[in-house]
Formats: structure tokens, sequence, C-alpha cells
């Protein structure tokens, strides 16, 4: 097999035989799962199993796997969910295991292990699942972490196994002759390394607490991602459970394409608010457009952008596969509420309403994002599926995009091969009536899609109509519709709570004159010009994100009365 980046490989439950092929492993570290249970697999678990640093869930029960556990899949430090029951495993569990940070399930029963259960397994404090049932371990059980629960554990089947809580209803320890004396020895020895601790414990703790005050400093502004060695931080099923008071439908604030999001607060984070994204992995695309999500977002900073705090990729507690990025929470929901608020039953938001400021100003941070995911990131960023359901608002309605599920990474400078056109089946989809013409055509995903669908929607912030209204049939859409009331119709065609001061008692003329309300009227017309020139038919005849910047820029000034003339603003 030569998939070089393969992440997902699930050949459970078949008739496949022979041996675990080191060569295998050592080539495919980029593996997340690898689900082999239920086969006829024989040999040892080679130590090049340790190379699969980016593993995820690793399955390989009910084989004839033989030989020890190998020391190196210690070094498998992102494993969440580790199962080697009904195989043929002999040795001692691997001491190394406080590595498996983690770790939410493992199951080792059904083998024939031997020696003491390693006393590191009681410090993963995830570690939710543990079954070491019926196997030859001896010795002490632990009674902290993970053995302090008795339905989180099993160990049936070891009859040498001794102490632990009541529960468990093992038999206590011996007492070792020479006990006392030794714990004397101990007694002595901290009277001695004592003092010396408490001066290396203090010095670590005034570090500890300088270091989290100034992490909390930056958790409470989402001022950047947790990141570690560039990546995100993963969060455990877990810890979403408790910070979404278990994905209550009261803490429902929305769906999408691909799931349904949750309001949550993370106390690892300052307590913060903020937004869990569920994946529907049943839905086709659905587990890409995580893996999409989490590339785009992960290196990119902007204020117009919304965040990624931090993701989840475990099993959820039905053993079924769970996805989630997190994303810090727009306190005033998504642009659609307030351009269609009377489509919404909510009371809290049927009364809102954006004027031409507000609208200018939004369309200014949407365009200004856009202009720094084609030209400022590392690698051009397009998003795909810019739609006012994905324009996030926060308090002081300033605009972030989101959700880049869709979006496509292109390398500068773009490549319009007839490879990049292939392979973006995915994105090409967006969402009809903001999709730009050409992807219905299978052209190559590019950033004039970005700007057609960014004039798409500028057009109906300021007409208040969807792009799929009913009025569109035939060849009339939103581009021709405005193109069309352009000057002798605007006053029609735009939404009347546009304007400053919402005076609706103003009279506009034919041509968009009027005694008080000529100035916002000639910014209006500017702004349709810039909605006709960027969605156009053809990607070349669109303007580039850098120019829509500076005109809207010019635009505001005239309306705020910063510039009198409106030079340099026809498009």
């Amino acid at each position: 097999m030569n998939c070089q980046n393969l992440q997902y490989l699930d050949i459970s439950q078949n008739n496949f035989n022979g041996i675990i092929s080191p060569h295998f492993l050592q080539t495919h570290s980029s593996l997340i799962y690898m689900k082999i249970g239920e086969n006829s697999f024989s040999g040892s678990l080679p130590p090049e199993v340790g190379k699969l640093i980016h593993l995820v869930d690793f399955n390989v029960s009910h084989n004839q796997l033989a030989g020890g556990m190998p020391i190196s899949l210690a070094d498998c430090s992102d494993l969440q969910n580790l199962f080697m029951q009904s195989n043929f495993f002999q040795g001692t569990i691997p001491p190394n295991l406080a590595s498996w940070k983690s770790i939410e399930q493992l199951d080792l029963s059904s083998n024939n292990l031997t020696g003491p259960i390693p006393k590191e397994l009681q410090k993963l404090q995830f570690l939710s699942y543990l079954n070491l049932s019926y196997n030859d371990i001896e010795g002490e059980i632990p009674n902290t972490g993970v053995f302090r629960n008795e339905s989180q554990i099993s160990l049936t089947g070891n009859n040498k196994l001794c102490g632990g809580i009541p529960e468990l209803e093992f038999p206590p320890c011996p007492v070792i002759k020479g006990k006392t004396r030794g714990k004397l020895k101990v007694i002595i020895l901290l009277s001695i390394v004592l003092p010396a601790a408490l001066l290396v414990l203090g010095a670590l703790l005034l570090y500890f607490l300088v270091y989290r005050k100034r992490e909390r400093r930056m958790v409470a502004g989402f001022s950047s991602m947790p990141t570690r060695n560039n990546e995100l931080l993963r969060l455990s099923y877990h810890e979403l459970v408790r910070a979404t008071s278990g994905f209550s439908p009261d803490n429902l604030i929305g769906s999408g394409n691909f799931g349904a999001v949750y309001k949550g607060r993370l106390g690892k984070y300052g307590n913060k608010l903020v937004a869990v994204k569920v994946l529907d992995l049943q839905k086709n695309g659905a587990s890409k457009s995580f893996k999409a999500e989490c590339k785009a977002l992960r290196n990119i900073r902007h204020r117009n952008l919304v965040s990624i705090v931090s993701y989840c990729s475990s099993i959820d507690s039905k053993g079924d596969e769970f996805k989630a990025p997190i994303y810090e929470l727009m306190e005033n929901g998504n642009l659609d509420l307030w351009l269609h608020p009377s489509e919404t039953t909510d009371q809290a938001t049927s009364s809102r309403s954006l004027n031409l400021l507000q609208k200018l100003n939004i369309a200014i941070d949407v365009a200004s994002a856009l202009q720094y995911l084609h030209d400022h990131c590392e690698a051009e960023i397009v998003h795909c599926d810019l739609k006012p359901s994905n324009i996030l608002l926060d308090n002081d309605l300033v605009a972030h995009v989101g959700d880049f599920g869709l979006a496509r990474l292109l390398p500068k400078p773009v490549n319009t091969s007839s490879e990049q056109g292939t392979s973006s089946t995915i994105a090409i989809k967006g969402t009809t009536g903001y999709a730009a013409p050409e992807y219905g055509m299978g052209l190559a995903v590019s950033t004039q899609g970005d700007v057609y669908s960014y004039d798409i929607l500028l057009l109906e912030m300021l007409t208040g109509r969807r792009p799929t209204d009913d009025i569109f049939v035939g060849d009339l859409d939103l581009h021709n519709y405005v193109n069309g009331a352009l000057y002798e119709q605007v006053s029609e065609t735009m939404n009347p709570l546009l304007f400053l001061e919402g005076d609706e008692n103003r009279k506009i003329t034919p041509g968009g004159k009027n005694s008080s309300g000529g100035k916002e009227m000639e910014c209006i017309i500017s702004l349709l010009k810039i909605g006709l020139k960027c969605s156009a038919r053809l990607p070349n005849d669109r303007m580039h994100m850098n120019e829509v910047v500076r005109k809207l820029h010019l635009i505001k000034n005239v309306l705020l009365g910063l510039r009198v003339h409106q030079e340099n603003l026809e498009v």
C-alpha cells in the first residue's frame, strides 16, 4: 500500500491473516485511525507502531497476536482509544504509559499479561474505561484515578490481585514484614529532602502563577489559540459534555450543513463561553469538513475571522466516532438573523435591524477578512461558502467570517491545472445562490469565486432579498434585479432600514437625490456598483478584494462626512 498520507484505515471484521508489516507502520505515520480488529493477524505487534505519533484510535482486538506489548506504544501520545482484547499478548503492561495524556478507553482483557498494574494508569486523568480482566495480573490494585470508580474498571479473572476499593471485592493485601522499618527510613529521608524540595516547589509555584496569569489574559480575549508545537490542543469528549451540560437542547444555538452548534463554557480556558460544533459524521463530507476547517484556521489570525479555540476528535458515550471544532462564541449570532428577522419566531431577534453605516462596517469587515485570506496567508485560502449565516457578529457588531468546512488552501501562485479543478469537488458545492457560476461548469476553485459570493452577500445586505428569493425566476437573478433598478428605481429596491436616522418620511426622487438623504443614496449607489462589478459572470471581470476594501473605505468616509466629493468611487 503506497498511500503515504493515509489517515483512516478500517479493515475490521474480515478474514485477513499474516503479520502486521513493520514497513507499513513505519511509512504510514500519518495514520489517525487504525482498526484491524476481528481478523486473523498473527505474530507480534512490531515496535514500529511507535512511529504512529498521530494515532488516536487503535483497535487490534480479536486477532491472534502474541508476544509482549511494545514499549514504543507509549510514543503514540495522542491515543484516546486502545483496544487489544482477545489476543495472546504476554509479559507485563509497559510502565511508561504516563505519556498517554488523552487516553479515554483502554481494553487489554483476555490476554496472557502478567506482573503488577502500572501505577501510571491512575495518573491518566481522562481515562474513563479500563478493562484488564482475564489476564494473570497480580499485586495490589491502585485506588486513585480511574480505580476509584467501580463502574469504569473491570479486573475479573485475575485471581492474584488484592486490595483496591471495597466495591471490587478483592481480598486485602498481606502485610509485609519489615514494612514499618521501611516506612521509618522513608520518614528520615523525607525529613532531609523535604526542605530542599519545598524551596524548589516554591520557585516553580511562583513561575506557574505568573505563567497562568499571562495565559488567562490571552484566553480572556481569545487573542490567540492554545497550541502545542503549532497544533491545536485537543479537548476530550467528557470536557465538552460538562461544558454544554450534556449537549442540552437549552444550549443549542444553531445548525449547519454538517451538524449542530451548542453554547458551552470551558473552565480550563478561563470559564469563557464557546460555540461547540458537533459534526454529524453520518453526513457525506462531514469528516472532510472537520479536517479542512482545522487545517485552514489553526495558523491564521485576523480580527474578522472566527477564532477556533480547540477541537475534539474522540469516541462518544455510545462508542461512536465524535468530532467537534470549538470556537469563540459570537453573542449577536449570525448576519442572516439580522438581515431577515421576520423569518424567525424568536422575539429577541425578530425586531433586529441594521442601518446603512452598520451594514457598511460589516461589509468592510468581511472584505478585510477575505483580503487577508487571499493575499496575506502562507497559502491562498478560498472560503468557498460565504453567506450571511457564516458571518457572525460579536457584541460590538464586528463581523467575523466563520465555517471553513469547505475551505481550500491553494499554493502561490494559484495553479489552474486540471488536477486542481478535479480536486475541488467538495468546495464547488458551496450554497445555491452564493456559489460562483463557474463552479457549476467544473472550473477550479479560485479567490474570484469568493469575490462573487461576497458581492451577492453585499447586494443582499442592501436590498434585503436573498439570491434565492421567489421573485427570481428565469433569467432574473439578484444581479440583474439590481442592475435593472439602478438609478431610476433605487428607492424601491433598497431596504428602508438602511438610512442612518431611520427617517421613514424621506422622499427620494428618481436618480437617488433628496434634500436630507442624498449623501446616503449616493453611497448606496456606489455600493451597488461594487456589488454588480464583483458579481459579474466571468471571473476576470470581477474586482480584486484589495480594490473592494479601498473603495469601501472611501464610501464610508463620504458617508461620515470625512470626504465631501465622491471622486475615485466610480467602479
